[in-house]
């Protein structure tokens, strides 16, 4: 039979019980992590991808808040949209309205190329293929894209 006394388990014995401090210090080595760069994912195509397409959620708020502006303008009257619209001429925001452009078509194919893995769908019991829904992700755009530039330009 073993006998396991208070020193045997690190602890001291006060007044007829034990103490629950241990007699050792309390050192932990610390494991070996290889150093990564704050960069890292700018080396490979698709982590970079996947940050770019999180903060193109920046651009698209941009784009919401700037219609919200542009309602707000046209509720005011002509003038305000003039204003507006003079504004909005400013090389700043030129350069800024194309930017956040190329960031929310970025967004909007990177998602379309996402949806079929996003959506499943089954018809008969097989799943489509994801060539079939991206694809007509592509077409519902198109079709909206040209009726939207038939309204503007019918004038």
């Amino acid at each position: 039979m073993v006998q396991i006394t208070a020193d045997a388990l690190g602890c001291q014995v006060k007044h007829g019980g034990l103490s629950g401090t241990p007699n050792h210090t309390a050192y932990h080595p610390r494991w070996y992590r290889e150093r990564v760069s704050t960069y890292w994912w700018l080396w490979k195509w698709r982590y970079l991808k996947f940050v770019l397409r999180e903060l193109s959620s920046v651009p698209v708020a941009y784009f919401v808040i700037l219609t919200l502006v542009q309602v707000h303008a046209l509720s005011d009257g002509p003038e305000a949209y003039a204003d507006f619209q003079r504004w909005m001429t400013h090389p700043v925001f030129l350069t800024l309205n194309a930017i956040s452009f190329l960031f929310v078509l970025f967004h909007t194919v990177t998602w379309f190329n996402l949806a079929p893995r996003a959506i499943v769908v089954r018809l008969r019991g097989k799943r489509v293929p994801e060539f079939l829904i991206a694809g007509s992700n592509y077409a519902a755009w198109l079709v909206i894209s040209a009726a939207v530039a038939w309204l503007i330009l019918r004038s």
